[in-house]
């Protein structure tokens, strides 16, 4: 067992009424998952970026040019900075579920409190709300 796999194993996640508790394995599987997802979003974000940069350098050559093309042109900048935008947004919910994992405060709900559920972060292991919560948060 590493070093952070008996860090982890001394952690003890909340759960929800009539769910299993947290092995010691599976908290490792979560851990993994955020640590991956965060690696996996900064590359996303550097690659957008590096995307972005070379349509901004573009747009700016060929005075000009045909409508269609810079139509297209202005197109492609604003996927790649909405697409940017989210992974950033993405890998910040990472970062912040990590830090609360590392913190021993994973798993309970930012807005009543309540355990979020152990199906619900096996399945979204950035969640920092409970459904109920979510989705309250949502309609506003």
């Amino acid at each position: 067992m590493t070093a952070k796999a008996a860090e982890d194993a001394a952690v003890q996640l909340p759960v929800r009424e009539g769910e299993d508790p947290w092995t010691d394995e599976e908290v490792v599987e979560v851990r993994e998952e955020l640590t991956s997802e965060i690696e996996r979003m900064t590359r996303a974000i550097a690659a957008a970026e590096a995307e972005l940069a070379e349509l901004l350098s573009e747009g700016s050559v060929g005075a000009g040019r045909d409508p269609a093309d810079v139509g297209s042109s202005n197109f492609e900048r604003d996927q790649e900075m909405s697409l940017a935008s989210n992974s950033r947004e993405m890998l910040e919910q990472n970062q912040h579920a990590l830090r609360l994992l590392e913190q021993g405060k994973y798993g309970y709900c930012e807005n009543c409190g309540q355990p979020i559920g152990k199906a619900r972060l096996q399945a979204f292991p950035r969640a920092t709300m409970c459904v109920a919560c979510k989705q309250r948060s949502e309609r506003r």
